[in-house]
Formats: C-alpha cells, structure tokens, sequence
C-alpha cells in the first residue's frame, strides 16, 4: 500500500500525529516502512513505547533508511526490541486500490 488506510478516528491525539508525522518523513521509503508499521501497531504501543518511537522518528531520515537496510552500522542507543520491530517490518509497495482495500479487510 502506498497510503493511509487505517483510520485514525479512534485514536489519542498524540497517537494520530504520530501517525501523521509516519506518513510524512521526507524519505518515500521511510514513508512506507514507518507509516505502514505505525498503522498496524501505534494503537497497542504503551506510553513507554511510544516515547521510544517517537526519539526513533526524531533521527534522520537517511540514517534511518541505512541503518534499516544495513548499509550503516546499527548505533548502540537504538539497539532495542522496539527498533528491532521496525527494521524488520516490510512495507507492502503495492498500489492502494479498490480491490487491494478490499482483500486486505477480507484478512
């Protein structure tokens, strides 16, 4: 998916420009990664989470996407379960459409 497809009515205030600012990095890639892992998992992240997501969101951009990809060794600071989940998460590339919505609500 290249977009929003969770709806952020249900969530804090906090949570939803955590989301936004995921969906809006500066990197594509970066867009992808973070914005479809906070999609799927900004509504159970706890407070203490979500403080690690956010200093992990407040790094830049190109560090990230080297640090994610392996090109640049991980920094000993973000060496946590939590960054561990990110860097693992794969985006889904796809086109969002009508039938892509479709099938991924069918799930």
């Amino acid at each position: 998916m290249t977009g929003l497809t969770r709806s952020s009515a249900d969530l804090s205030p906090r949570r939803r420009r955590i989301l936004y600012r995921c969906w809006h990095r500066g990197i594509r890639e970066m867009d992808l990664v973070f914005g479809q892992f906070a999609e799927e998992e900004i509504a159970a992240l706890s407070d203490a989470e979500l403080d690690e997501f956010e200093a992990i969101m407040g790094e830049d951009d190109h560090d990230l996407h080297a640090w994610i990809t392996g090109a640049k060794p991980l920094p000993e600071h973000l060496q946590t379960p939590l960054f561990a989940r990110v860097a693992s998460f794969r985006p889904d590339f796809d086109p969002v459409t009508t039938a892509s919505l479709q099938a991924k609500s069918e799930r």
